[in-house]
Parts: structure tokens; sequence; C-alpha cells
């Protein structure tokens, strides 16, 4: 990830198998970890029974939220391409029972299609 996307708080891709052995602990017995991101600190994993985001919290990050929101609580989603003046992508989650939605940017070279076809396929279940 580029420093400038980190500052910027876009997210970047990272392999799927660091960051389950990373995050194992939150993993249930056999669940899979399919793709996952990393902010700056923070981290949001697809894994294939929900989403799963790390917000490590304070000066030294040693606090971690864990929120793990199962697929069938997202009533609908919505993907937003960088432009040639925005440079970020974006991703917006909403839950059952949330009128505001959880946002998440991606930095350019992240493939939101990839981040719409995970969604459509999980929510689709």
């Amino acid at each position: 990830m580029g420093l400038f996307d980190g500052m910027l708080g876009n997210a970047s891709r990272v392999d799927p198998r660091a960051a389950a052995q990373e995050f194992g602990r939150l993993l249930a017995q056999g669940e899979e970890v399919h793709a996952a991101y990393q902010l700056v600190r923070d981290s949001f994993l697809f894994t294939d029974r929900r989403l799963i985001l790390v917000d490590k919290q304070g000066v030294t990050g040693r606090k971690v939220e864990y929120h793990s929101i199962p697929y069938r609580s997202i009533t609908h989603f919505s993907v937003e391409t960088a432009g040639t003046f925005d440079l970020d992508a974006e991703l917006k989650i909403w839950l059952s029972g949330n009128a505001e939605p959880i946002t998440k940017q991606f930095g350019k070279g992240v493939d939101v299609y990839e981040v719409q076809a995970l969604m459509g396929a999980y929510l689709a279940r």
C-alpha cells in the first residue's frame, strides 16, 4: 500500500492467506478468508460467512474492535469507481436497522469490480 493512499484512508488489497493467518483467532472452524483489504492500521476481511471490520484504536493500536457483520444483515450496497479527479473508489454497505451506510474507500489500484462480485455472490445466498 502506498503511503499516500494510507494517509487518504484508502484501502489496499492484502493476500487472503496472510490475513487468515493474522486474524485466525477470529475465524470460526472451517471459515475461509476470500479477500482482505487494509487501511493504515485497520483491516476488513470478506470471509465465506461474514464481513469482519478490524478497527485498531488509540495511539498504540493495542485496543482493537472487531466488528462482525453477517451477510444476511446487509440490505444493499453500492460501489463507486475511481474517476479522473476523484482518485479513490468507494464501497457503501447498508445494514438492516441503520439509516447510514458503512463506507470504505479503496485506492485506485484496487479492483472494485472484484469487491462488487464478492458482495453480490455473498448476498445472493
